[in-house]
């Protein structure tokens, strides 16, 4: 198995058990150079708010390199902000099958102190 594969792998495990639970997801995707947040309701049939390095209001408040902790932070500040002008205080964290851990830690935390409870 490659290393994609293998995130995926680890991915679908997760999203099984949130299926199950019925609960709103907070799914995340990383580039080196950028992050992007989600929002997906219960049944997958679309996406409640968004947020991601690529934002005219992330950029405004970033400076520099867009592929860091700091930028994740603020794309983290963002979908917290966004979740709950549309109703929402409560949804599972999706990362993906990636580590938590560095930019992915960065951007749940900032969720949390910002509203979101997960």
């Amino acid at each position: 198995m490659d290393k994609k594969q293998s995130r995926l792998r680890r991915a679908r495990r997760g999203r099984a058990k949130m299926r199950e639970l019925e609960a709103y997801r907070l799914s995340i995707y990383r580039t080196p150079r950028h992050i992007y947040a989600q929002v997906h309701k219960p049944d997958a049939s679309g996406v409640v708010a968004s947020a991601s390095t690529l934002d005219a209001e992330v950029k405004a408040v970033l400076e520099g390199y867009s592929g860091n902790v700091s930028a994740a932070a603020v794309v983290g500040r963002m979908i917290a902000q966004r979740a709950k002008a549309a109703g929402l205080s409560r949804v599972a964290f999706d990362r993906s099958g990636y580590k938590y851990h560095g930019r992915v830690k960065a951007l749940a935390d900032a969720a949390r102190e910002h509203g979101l409870e997960f």
